[in-house]
């Protein structure tokens, strides 16, 4: 019998030419409140499944990013290895906690993420 996991996406990151006015897109056509972390990052804070947008072309992926939240993120580099994963940036901090990039093995990029 599997585990019943708790994981579950709840951030998708988007790559943006230019966060102000992908911003004001995004506040004008659906009335999302988009927070400024600094002039390259802006999200919603809802705590549902929140779209987060990255101005800064050495950060950003190259596709949408689904962000996959979990506990205990020091353990969860080896399971996404051992089920076939290829992990690409590892454990790093961000403002609101800590997280690592890992392509499938179709190669889309996605990350794991612990919540401070």
């Amino acid at each position: 019998m599997t585990e019943i996991s708790t994981a579950r996406i709840n951030y998708v990151e988007l790559p943006v030419a230019d966060t102000a006015v992908a911003k004001s897109f995004y506040e004008l056509a659906f009335g999302w409140l988009m927070t400024a972390f600094g002039p390259s990052y802006a999200s919603t804070m809802t705590g549902d499944v929140d779209l987060g947008l990255q101005g800064d072309a050495a950060e950003a992926t190259r596709a949408p990013l689904p962000v996959i939240d979990v506990t205990d993120l020091d353990s969860w580099p080896d399971k996404v290895e051992a089920a076939g994963g290829t992990v690409v940036r590892p454990i790093f901090a961000f403002p609101g906690g800590r997280r690592f990039h890992f392509r499938d093995p179709s190669g889309n990029e996605l990350a794991v993420m612990e919540a401070d």
